[in-house]
């Protein structure tokens, strides 16, 4: 990330990007390897030495730029984070961060039991950028603090350098990127690395996708990971699941090791990021706790280093769908270490209200815990069965896709950022009314993309009548042999042809003559007729 932003060509079109995932790349596996030292490499997903998969939910903090903000570590940590990219500096643009200093940030990433991905700023737009330096000078730089990172590998990833190539000559990333890692470990480093794309880090011209294969191999370790930014360049789901579906398929691990809700050269898809990611089991981590400067303080998650005054983009990172507080898992070594194993205490018991047909709000008292409570999950419950419903970072929750004139058990558990569970709260009962047979509501299909083998589509659901809708659940059939991959705007079930969507908390609320918005890339066969029936919440809507 960089406060100035020039103009990004735009070659990222979501056409090449879902073509892309058509053209064969090569595969290349990592041979036998001593017994990992830390964090390992394996058929594409990030392990622990425990064998574990590790899977980042974090935020980037400015260290360098605020190194007295130490205590922010602590707050990213109870705001549910369990990685933290911590940006330092080589000392040629900025204050060099010695070694005490790199030892004393790793000292505080352990405390926090957070993972700890340390990046050298200074390569920022490399043949760019005025003053940015080269991989090799940031290798250097590791090198000179060797001494604080030896015997980390279970706690910290080396990011050998942050965007290390603007948008001219990169094509020298590659062969850059690949002396770099061999001359980290020639010197014995034995972390995980990471390495960020070359174009200001989104990787628009494909050079670090198309090379990814290549870079991968030339580590003796076969420990090097992956790192695409995703700011203007990804501004629809059909750029992100195109980029990162291209690395899962090859078995080759890439992390979204910056991203944010808006930025100048462009707006990026955050909600689609958030899906995909939590969808194919990616890292990500958000761009930036507080402090940024340069016309994008709209990327601050928290106001003045303040944790209790979350930003819009705060809220959304930490407590929104696919968000940290509902999906990120502490990592292992601190469990096994001895760690936080007290669960914390049973939420209060569920009470509901707003019940209709189709949906119901439930509200609940909070849990207790040492360290703090950072998500709850609410469960439907049948005898000895329990049923995952929805996950949220509050103390309430509006649960939507139910069925009319049924009778449903629900109950809530806690959990605390050490992954701890706590007992489950009392169980409360909803029963639903029936549903109408008519519906005041409109739906248009179209298929926005196609090439061979999948398409894109988009669905409008129109609230045609004149009351608002409070949460929703659509339903339609597939004519043939159509297959959704991933769906962004609700949560999307399929079984056979018969595909049911949820609403997302964002597009829950349809006011009256309002609409919301879902889009979808699904798999086909040879032909690709739409549906031509949709109900929502059990009633027949328009088909428009």
């Amino acid at each position: 990330m960089r406060s100035r932003t020039p103009t990004v060509r735009r070659v990222a079109t979501a056409t090449a990007a879902l073509l892309g995932l058509l053209l064969p790349l090569l595969v290349i596996g990592p041979s036998a390897q001593a017994a990992p030292t830390g964090f390992r490499i394996q058929n594409g997903r990030l392990l622990e030495r425990s064998g574990n998969d590790f899977v980042m939910r974090g935020v980037n903090h400015a260290h360098t730029w605020y190194a007295n903000r130490t205590s922010s570590l602590s707050h990213i940590k109870a705001k549910g984070a369990n990685t933290v990219r911590v940006v330092l500096s080589s000392g040629d643009r900025w204050t060099r961060n010695d070694t005490a200093d790199v030892a004393n940030v790793v000292a505080q990433c352990k405390q926090n039991r957070l993972i700890c991905v340390l990046e050298v700023h200074d390569t920022t737009g490399y043949g760019e950028q005025s003053g940015a330096v080269t991989l090799s000078r940031a290798a250097d730089y590791w090198i000179s603090v060797q001494s604080a990172l030896t015997g980390q590998e279970d706690y910290v990833i080396v990011n050998i350098g942050n965007e290390p190539y603007g948008n001219n000559n990169y094509a020298g990333w590659t062969a850059d990127t690949k002396a770099a890692i061999r001359k980290l470990r020639t010197a014995g480093f034995q972390h995980t690395i990471m390495v960020d794309a070359p174009n200001w880090g989104q990787d628009w011209a494909f050079t670090m996708r198309d090379n990814a294969a290549s870079v991968f191999a030339a580590d003796p370790d076969a420990n090097t990971i992956f790192s695409i930014h995703m700011y203007g360049v990804f501004d629809t789901a059909a750029e992100i699941t195109g980029y990162l579906g291209r690395f899962v398929a090859a078995k080759l691990p890439i992390v979204v090791g910056e991203f944010g809700h808006d930025h100048s050269d462009g707006n990026p898809d955050e909600d689609a990021i958030l899906a995909t990611t939590q969808q194919l089991g990616l890292g990500y981590l958000g761009w930036s706790w507080s402090g940024n400067g340069g016309g994008v303080e709209y990327l601050d998650m928290v106001t003045n280093f303040d944790p209790n005054q979350l930003t819009s983009w705060g809220r959304r990172l930490f407590e929104g769908a696919n968000g940290i507080a509902a999906t990120s898992k502490e990592a292992a070594i601190y469990a096994s270490s001895g760690g936080d194993t007290t669960p914390p205490t049973a939420p209060g018991t569920p009470t509901a209200s707003s019940v209709t047909s189709s949906s119901a709000r439930l509200t609940w008292a909070a849990a207790t815990d040492a360290t703090g409570v950072t998500g709850y999950d609410v469960v439907r419950v049948n005898g000895a069965t329990e049923t995952p419903v929805t996950t949220t970072a509050g103390t309430s929750a509006t649960l939507t896709g139910l069925a009319p004139s049924t009778s449903y058990v629900f109950a809530v558990y806690a959990r605390d950022a050490a992954g701890n569970r706590s007992p489950r709260s009392g169980t409360v009962s909803v029963a639903t009314p029936s549903g109408g047979t008519t519906a005041s509501c409109s739906v248009g299909y179209r298929v926005t993309n196609e090439w061979p083998g999948g398409f894109q589509g988009e669905i409008v659901i129109r609230n045609t009548g004149g009351s608002a809708v409070n949460g929703w659940t659509l339903r339609w059939s597939f004519p043939d042999s159509q297959r959704v991959t991933n769906l962004w705007g609700g949560t999307m079930t399929q079984s056979g042809a018969d595909v049911t969507v949820t609403s997302a908390p964002y597009t829950a609320n349809i006011p009256a003559s309002g609409s919301a918005t879902l889009g979808f890339t699904a798999g086909k066969g040879s032909t690709n007729p739409s549906p031509t029936a949709f109900t929502l919440n059990a009633a027949t809507c328009t088909s428009v």
